[in-house]
């Protein structure tokens, strides 16, 4: 067999090169994984309040999934024993088809990965990585057969996650440059400074929010700060197509325990309802479109649909 000319060698070198550093498609979010004192109120409030149905959990026995799909849920993890952080978020997670591809696309741009990816007991596939700023990020890949969940009547659809940063430059450089994630908007309290910045996966609609507390040089949970504030940040939404409609769905079925607040319209000019569970982790059902013009930004995507 004749060696290959050193000029196509090269060039299949950088053929294959150029193929590993692709980044799989990221259409969607997965899941929110948070921790619980008391698996049986979560249970209370995810699958009693808010309609998701509860399954084993595949990746952690331990744990549990609420499904408001069959692709998107919350996991549920028992608090650790010993554990003193008032934190419950333990990771935010995003789909990929290929696992292992992305695992390896990370890696070609500098990223810290594990040395292959997990595999769950229904035949998923996972790994972590922490972002600029420590927070573990999931990238998963479900399985081939999904399982059996009905539509749910309040919301069949995880439309953000978010949690808290400091430093939004570096963030960026994880969640933009190297993953291609989108601007979709921008706001806050204010109207000279975005708290809260939006930006959508790059191969769908759904997104990741910043809740951008504290300075650029710090990091981690805010001196000061409850548990009740963090939950609020930290949190996981549901796209509705009208807020006063699930509002009434909940009221009408005794859903409401608990519950103290009642629909708003946010600074995006969504319609929205701030629900929490008993460990203080935000679900927050929120509309698909604005009703009109928001502050501070406009929007710069599509908007995600039902």
């Amino acid at each position: 067999m004749k060696a290959l000319p050193a000029a196509a060698a090269v060039l299949l070198t950088l053929m294959g090169t150029a193929q590993a550093q692709t980044r799989p498609p990221i259409p969607a979010v997965s899941h929110l994984a948070v921790y619980a004192t008391d698996l049986a109120k979560a249970e209370a409030f995810y699958v009693g309040q808010l309609g998701a149905v509860k399954l084993p959990d595949p990746e952690d026995p331990a744990g549990v999934r609420f499904y408001f799909s069959p692709t998107q849920f919350v996991e549920v993890l028992p608090l650790p024993a010993g554990y003193a952080s008032i934190n419950r978020l333990v990771h935010a997670a995003f789909a990929t088809p290929d696992a292992e591809g992305m695992r390896r696309y990370l890696a070609a741009k500098g990223v810290t990965v594990p040395a292959a990816v997990m595999k769950g007991s229904d035949g998923s596939a996972w790994f972590d990585v922490s972002d600029p700023e420590g927070t573990p990020v999931r990238f998963v890949q479900g399985p081939a057969k999904l399982p059996d969940v009905p539509r749910n009547p309040l919301s069949s659809r995880v439309m953000h996650v978010g949690f808290i940063i400091h430093n939004r430059a570096n963030q960026d450089k994880f969640y933009k440059d190297i993953l291609g994630f989108r601007p979709y908007w921008e706001g806050g309290m204010s109207d000279d400074k975005a708290s809260w910045v939006s930006i959508q996966v790059p191969d769908g609609r759904d997104w990741l929010e910043y809740m951008i507390v504290g300075t650029p040089d710090t990091l981690g949970i805010p001196e000061g700060m409850s548990q009740a504030t963090l939950g609020i940040f930290n949190h996981f939404a549901l796209g509705v197509p009208d807020t006063r409609v699930a509002y009434t769905t909940l009221w009408n079925g005794a859903r409401l325990d608990g519950q103290k607040e009642v629909p708003k319209i946010g600074r995006d000019a969504k319609w929205q309802l701030n629900l929490y569970d008993p460990d203080g982790t935000r679900a927050e059902l929120m509309e698909f479109h604005a009703i009109g013009k928001p502050c501070c930004s406009p929007f710069k995507a599509e908007d995600p649909t039902p």
